[in-house]
């Protein structure tokens, strides 16, 4: 039997006990497979690796290692939430690295877009390998794949997986959601006790707001990014937005106009509000986006975020335009 094939039969898991069933099947596996030996798991506060995470906690507890490489391109909260769930509450077996001024020194001055995502992916290795390499008997390597990476690849998906390792570090993989489509992987994180805004969080891109911060990624420009981006989630999340909305960010890109503040001119950058809804995403729509809410929004933004001076929606569906600007 293709392990990596979905057997027909398997029920969608949509209910808390199929989720259950599932998860004691799981813990089974793991035990099974690993023993008493050691797992290594890059964890990224993604949905995908958190479940994984959590399942592999149960099944074998502080057997796991998660490492948690911040490579400075999360959104507001991120790495701290990483940490508040799994070293405190389920009190893994967790390093944590702050890796922000190696990633965005080596980005510094470079502003394709294709470059900017080979050195985050290529700089993330280097860090994880560096680590992995300072642990002792480690024989296995947990990875968050889903069964759309299988569909779409040949399993292994480069800015997700940890597909780049070195040849001499020689791990046995674990993958206890291979076979699970997105919703069915937030049941069962929900049915691990995860945090609802960790298990329903919206698609990431692996190089994180590094695609975002558009052109040549400056530090200032970054973290006005970043508020602005958590002002935007903020207000969806009170307008019950953010339950009906797929996707949405905010980019900034690397020019400035004139504005007005404190009868003063101001130059600022724009923000850019990105609202889309898709089901598989390879097409997607433009929500509406009520104008009080957009009001709102821009009010807030311009005068709580430091360097942002105008905000403007893009209403270009896909095609013609991609999901992310970069």
């Amino acid at each position: 039997m293709d392990n990596n094939k979905r057997p027909e039969t398997m029920a969608r898991i949509n209910t808390q006990e199929l989720a259950n069933a599932f998860i004691d099947e799981q813990v089974k596996q793991v035990r099974a497979q690993v023993g008493d030996k050691k797992v290594l798991l890059a964890l990224s506060g993604g949905v995908d690796s958190s479940v994984v995470a959590a399942l592999l906690i149960k099944a074998i507890g502080k057997q796991l290692v998660c490492v948690h490489v911040n490579h400075g391109l999360m959104r507001k909260g991120e790495s701290e939430q990483v940490i508040d769930v799994f070293g405190k509450e389920l009190d893994a077996n967790l390093i944590y690295i702050d890796a922000t001024d190696r990633f965005l020194s080596k980005l510094e001055g470079v502003s394709d877009p294709e470059t900017k995502r080979k050195i985050i992916g290529g700089e993330f290795i280097v860090v994880f390998d560096e680590e992995a390499r300072k642990l002792k008997d480690i024989d296995f390597l947990a990875q968050g794949t889903i069964y759309p990476d299988i569909l779409e690849s040949d399993g292994v998906k480069a800015h997700h997986n940890v597909g780049g390792l070195p040849e001499d570090m020689k791990f046995e993989l674990v993958e206890p959601i291979k076979l699970l489509y997105k919703d069915e992987v937030r049941v069962v994180g929900k049915a691990l006790g995860l945090p609802a805004e960790m298990v329903d969080r919206q698609p990431f891109p692996g190089p994180g707001l590094g695609v975002r911060c558009l052109g040549a990624i400056t530090r200032d420009r970054l973290h006005a990014l970043r508020e602005a981006d958590a002002i935007l989630r903020e207000e969806f999340d009170k307008c019950g937005l953010a339950k009906k909305v797929w996707q949405y960010f905010i980019a900034v890109p690397d020019f400035k106009s004139v504005g007005v503040r404190n009868d003063k001119r101001y130059e600022g950058w724009p923000a850019i509000i990105r609202a889309v809804n898709t089901t598989d995403a390879m097409s997607a729509t433009i929500e509406e986006i009520p104008y009080e809410v957009l009001h709102k929004i821009t009010n807030r933004i311009t005068n709580e975020v430091e360097g942002i001076n105008r905000v403007l929606m893009d209403l270009t569906p896909k095609p013609v335009g991609t999901i992310e600007w970069e």
